[in-house]
């Protein structure tokens, strides 16, 4: 009697296991170059080549590139301040947001936006937001259009937690069900808005929960863990697509550094943050990847030194760009008088 033996492999199983390697590899290096950009950035700010507010999401990188890895490019992207990794991921070039950020004519705003303002319309990134809760209605606007159109698309609008607290957080999500508007809302909860706790600000602290109140499906994921941020984006964003109404994932994350480069972070506990690095996505991605044999020996050290070489390549096209000529500083601006509705 024969031993019975697994069936072999057919060319389209190891196909279509290589293409998932070759994605989860795709998916770190996507968190490595957001990491290696914002840890530039630390060492720009403080030599003050980039100036102005600077906030980073280091720790964050899981929830932008699975949810925007995701999307489709006619999708549509609203972000917050904290948005260098979100433009990234979309895939605005490296050297256009370090030059936005240094206030180069060459960046991705012409340097009129800065760290909190990237925008970039041949990616449909319509722009990270100073205003906490700012891009929310302008993320329903935008999924506005596209019902109206019958465009089949998705906005997914990223915002913190600190934007539930905000009434176009709740007008958002009420006109987004009502009208049955194709948006994904995407909460990087990271459990502080700016200084203060989730649970001095929230009765509900589930937002989730709170946000199944207006008749959406809502879950949370862990956002530390990008194959699960993927996953779960990838099924809403479908579900979206197809005329599902909106959907809410609440991200469960955490940021290692401060709110901002102002901000001394006395609020948190020593003992709470490293708690948090200890889930860090980019360790735990690369231990997946390493048992089951997707990186090799010395695999994790040449992607890093190609990213390390992306982010010098950006660093010196943004010290060699073009501040705005003093002449051209009212370009783009309105200039002209309002004109007054004359009283009856």
């Amino acid at each position: 009697m024969t031993k019975d033996l697994p069936e072999p492999d057919t060319g389209a199983q190891f196909t279509r296991a290589c293409a998932e390697n070759d994605h989860k590899v795709h998916l770190l290096r996507q968190m490595v170059r957001i990491r290696r950009f914002e840890e530039r950035c630390v060492e720009l700010y403080s030599r003050s080549a980039i100036r102005g507010f600077l906030h980073l999401g280091i720790g964050e990188e899981a929830c932008a590139v699975g949810v925007l890895e995701a999307l489709l490019p006619e999708d549509a992207v609203v972000a917050t301040y904290r948005e260098h990794g979100h433009v990234l991921a979309r895939g605005v070039s490296m050297r256009a947001t370090m030059a936005e950020l240094e206030g180069k004519v060459e960046g991705c705003s012409r340097g009129r936006g800065g760290s909190m303002h990237l925008f970039d319309a041949a990616t449909r990134f319509y722009g990270g937001n100073a205003i906490v809760g700012g891009g929310l209605p302008l993320a329903v606007g935008l999924a506005l259009a596209d019902h109206l159109q019958g465009r089949p698309r998705v906005t997914a609008c990223f915002f913190g937690d600190g934007a539930v607290a905000e009434g176009e957080f709740h007008e958002s999500m009420n006109l987004a069900a009502l009208w049955h508007l194709p948006v994904l809302f995407c909460c990087e909860n990271n459990l502080y808005a700016m200084g203060t706790a989730l649970e001095l600000t929230e009765s509900e602290t589930d937002l989730s929960l709170k946000a199944s109140s207006y008749r959406m499906p809502s879950w949370e994921v862990d956002g530390m863990d990008v194959i699960a941020v993927e996953d779960a984006a990838r099924h809403a964003a479908e579900v979206v697509r197809t005329g599902g109404g909106p959907h809410f994932l609440e991200l469960r994350t955490y940021r290692f550094r401060a709110h901002s480069m102002y901000d001394s972070d006395r609020y948190r506990d020593k003992a709470e943050i490293e708690g948090w690095k200890s889930r860090d996505p980019i360790p735990a991605l690369v231990e997946r990847l390493r048992a089951s044999g997707v990186l090799a020996d010395g695999d994790l050290e040449r992607l890093e030194a190609e990213v390390d070489a992306e982010v010098d390549d950006a660093v010196a096209f943004a010290e060699a760009g073009t501040d705005e000529a003093v002449e051209d500083l009212e370009r783009f601006v309105t200039s002209e008088p309002v004109q007054r509705l004359a009283s009856p």
